[in-house]
């Protein structure tokens, strides 16, 4: 008898605990992380075929916009730069050829200061010799500072020709994400534009679903919980899934526009969101429950 009670006792316990006869807590709309991906160039648009509801991996071409004017300015740049090089080959030859002269000349130098301690030749034949090589110095060091204009100049054909390099690698738009394709803005053969949208891609392996509580519910909600989450299956059916709180607002807001009876709309409530692995059959804008 006794264990009879208890268990009656137990019973009547778990059923008060029950929220209020397995009526949801609260209800809201699943909300998917969206993402605009749109072209980062001018052009023609040459290819292009991604399909609504498709998926995409990290990395995948989404769309590739015409280059070939591009290519032609970095095959311009190309030959400017090889023009820059031929010339810096060009005064490397001078000077070594004035270098050459410069040591001969030395060498000349020395024989007429052997020679003139022997009264054998002229202080004029000394001085004359390394005047030459003054000179010749001197215009290694203007060909020199003109190499080093010559290399500016070569750098700054380098740094156009990255330019041009870096809009040709963002000529071909990738999907940032994993996701799949929800809306499509544009076909092949249309032109685009520098920030022109072209998909909408939104990642639908984990769906969030947003609603609101009072503030006498915040007691028994706390981040990472676990909770139940319904969504409709068939006229009085129901389709479960398992949630786990993500976020909790700290600061009230008036109920949201979706609570349209007039007792509720003037209600403070907090936002809790909730991530719920999609299976598939979860779709953004969708509504749902939750019994916590």
């Amino acid at each position: 008898m006794k264990n009879q009670l208890l268990i009656i006792i137990l019973f009547a316990i778990s059923v008060s605990c029950r929220n209020n006869n397995g009526e949801a807590d609260a209800y809201g709309n699943f909300e998917a992380a969206e993402i605009i991906i749109s072209a980062e160039t001018s052009g023609r648009i040459i290819d292009f075929e991604p399909v609504e509801g498709t998926l995409v991996e990290t990395g995948d071409l989404i769309a590739l916009v015409d280059t070939t004017i591009l290519h032609l300015q970095r095959s311009e740049i190309d030959a400017g730069i090889k023009s820059v090089r031929t010339r810096i080959s060009s005064t490397n030859a001078q000077n070594e050829i004035l270098n050459q002269q410069i040591e001969n000349l030395n060498i000349n130098i020395q024989r007429i200061g052997n020679m003139l301690r022997d009264e054998a030749a002229t202080q004029k034949q000394y001085d004359d010799l390394t005047g030459q090589v003054a000179v010749l110095q001197k215009q290694i060091a203007a060909n020199n500072t003109q190499k080093e204009s010559v290399l500016a100049e070569m750098a700054v054909m380098e740094s156009k020709k990255n330019t041009v390099s870096e809009h040709i690698r963002r000529s071909s738009v990738k999907s940032p994400i994993k996701g799949t394709i929800i809306e499509k803005y544009a076909e092949a053969g249309e032109i685009t534009a520098a920030g022109k949208p072209l998909i909408k891609v939104a990642d639908l392996s984990e769906i969030i679903l947003k609603v609101y509580i009072s503030g006498a519910q915040m007691g028994n909600i706390k981040t990472c919980q676990k909770c139940n989450i319904r969504i409709d299956d068939g006229e009085k059916g129901y389709k479960e899934f398992e949630g786990i709180v993500r976020f909790i607002a700290e600061k009230a807001e008036f109920t949201p526009k979706i609570i349209q009876t007039k007792e509720e709309r003037v209600t403070l409530v907090y936002a809790v969101e909730i991530g719920v692995a999609n299976d598939g059959s979860l779709k953004s804008g969708m509504p749902g429950e939750v019994i916590f």
